[in-house]
């Protein structure tokens, strides 16, 4: 299983970009589907995450700002982010994940900055 992450780049603080995460396999029998970020020298955290239900579930520091969605016909999980900061910083990976495996993107870099 092969998952390309893209949509990312260089935003002003206050901006948004849209991440997206196309699967070469049907994500439509996951359990969930999520977004990790990890910034230098820190550990890979949770972004976002949505489950097969659609129940979703998002590290403090971005809600409010950042929406999670998925497209199963599309193969296809977004990451809406608003209002982006500083902090916001770090390479974005997504991630599948399914009753007997799981699967990571390559990542894609994120920078926000003035």
């Amino acid at each position: 299983v092969q998952l390309q992450a893209y949509g990312g780049g260089l935003v002003q603080p206050g901006g948004s970009l849209r991440l997206s995460c196309a699967a070469s396999r049907s994500i439509a029998g996951s359990v969930a589907v999520g977004w990790y970020r990890q910034a230098p020298g820190k550990q890979r955290e949770l972004v976002a995450r949505i489950t097969g239900g659609r129940y979703t579930n998002y590290v403090g520091s971005v809600k409010g700002r950042f929406t999670i969605s998925r497209d199963n016909a599309k193969n296809t999980v977004y990451l809406q982010m608003n209002s982006l900061k500083p902090e916001d910083t770090a390479v974005y990976y997504c991630k599948t994940e399914y009753s007997n495996a799981v699967y990571w993107g390559q990542g894609t870099q994120v920078t926000v900055s003035s």
